[in-house]
């Protein structure tokens, strides 16, 4: 029964990513973009983390946690860019 329902958690997150997939082609703007990024990584976690209980094993925790970062990152640095139009800032003091 459990292994059922976990199949199709996977199913919605894939049919979910399919959505996101087509929202960062589609996307009227760069934002939207960003967004739907965030949330197929999220997806994608959650996948992962399924089938990390599917398959009874700790080991994909690591793949998780860095999947985590790096979303966290990179939505980090493209609104810094969105906003200013530069990622990273230099001071001159000349």
């Amino acid at each position: 029964m459990i292994e059922m329902m976990l199949g199709t958690a996977l199913v919605l997150f894939a049919v979910a990513i399919a959505i996101a997939l087509f929202r960062i082609i589609r996307g009227p703007s760069i934002p939207d973009r960003v967004v739907a990024m965030d949330m197929i990584v999220v997806n994608l976690i959650s996948g992962i983390a399924v089938i990390s209980v599917l398959l009874k094993t700790k080991a994909f925790l690591e793949v998780i946690l860095i999947l985590g970062i790096l979303a966290f990152i990179s939505t980090i640095a493209l609104s810094k860019f969105i906003e200013r139009g530069v990622i990273i800032e230099r001071k001159r003091n000349r």
